[in-house]
């Protein structure tokens, strides 16, 4: 069965995520692969350590494509010019550009929109309005802008809002409404599934059919069993796949994620094909 990782920050990406043996993130992100559920060794943690351990990784699933999800945020940044190095000679590999408008301005992020997409060959755009100082929601009037452009041009948006969110105020998925019913064309992709405000957001998605929910890595932990029901409903396409990699391994996430319960019949859409719909690579 073909698969799209939504979901993959290798650690050679960011200190953050482990880049450095000799760090205390490279200690948190081994914390948090023994929290989320990684089964035996960190083998897989390891191998994200360089550009072509994590290429290895990909191809041994192997995985029709992998998305590598850039950031831009006031403590985090990853250089969109990176991003094109990363991915560009790989072709299992799609790049999601970073852009944080509270920080360049909206001028100037509608610019690094243009340059990433037409320029870069980049697939998405990725915000992170928790992260913003002061934090934002997502229906913050300094995004619709962006939303906007988005829209015009057809890009899909990525928004990541989760546990993580520096002040859980702002891991609220009610604030999507307005933007859904605004940009009706625009595909809202959510990272991290708004965890732990998993029925929130599940209720958010049924009324509006563009936004497209990826419980990636915690989509194993409790809570998040609104998602198999849902799935196997009303959000069969909508639901996306993602591990979440470095943080958890592909293989045993595609593998735990098939044995959630989902109906064989709609296995190929969540893994697959609602991917290959909203970023256009089906073959």
């Amino acid at each position: 069965m073909k698969v799209i990782d939504m979901r993959c920050r290798p650690a050679f990406l960011h200190d953050f995520f482990g880049a450095n043996r000799n760090s205390k993130a490279y200690e948190a992100a081994k914390w948090l692969n023994k929290r989320v559920g990684t089964r035996g060794d960190l083998e897989h943690f390891t191998n994200s350590l360089t550009q072509e351990g994590f290429l290895a990784e990909v191809k041994s699933v192997p995985l029709e494509r992998a998305v590598v999800v850039g950031r831009r945020t006031p403590s985090q940044q990853i250089s969109n010019d990176f991003l094109y190095d990363i991915t560009n000679p790989h072709k299992e590999l799609l790049g999601i550009a970073g852009i944080d408008p509270a920080l360049d301005g909206i001028e100037e992020s509608i610019k690094e929109i243009d340059r990433s997409i037409d320029e870069l060959g980049l697939a998405g755009i990725n915000i992170e309005p928790g992260f913003a100082e002061p934090p934002r929601h997502a229906d913050d009037e300094i995004y619709f802008p962006i939303y906007e452009h988005l829209a015009y041009k057809k890009i899909p948006l990525t928004l990541m809002s989760g546990p993580t969110t520096p002040n859980p105020l702002f891991n609220d998925p009610a604030h999507l409404a307005q933007v859904a019913r605004t940009f009706p064309t625009l595909p809202i992709i959510c990272y991290h599934g708004y965890y732990p405000n998993t029925a929130a957001l599940v209720g958010v998605a049924f009324k509006y059919e563009n936004i497209f929910p990826v419980p990636d890595m915690y989509g194993f932990l409790a809570g998040s069993e609104i998602f198999i029901k849902a799935g196997n409903s009303f959000l069969q396409d909508q639901l996306l796949f993602g591990s979440s990699y470095p943080f958890r391994p592909i293989r045993q996430s595609i593998d735990d994620f098939i044995a959630f319960g989902f109906d064989d019949c709609i296995l190929e859409k969540l893994l697959y094909k609602n991917a290959a719909r909203i970023f256009k690579t089906e073959k």
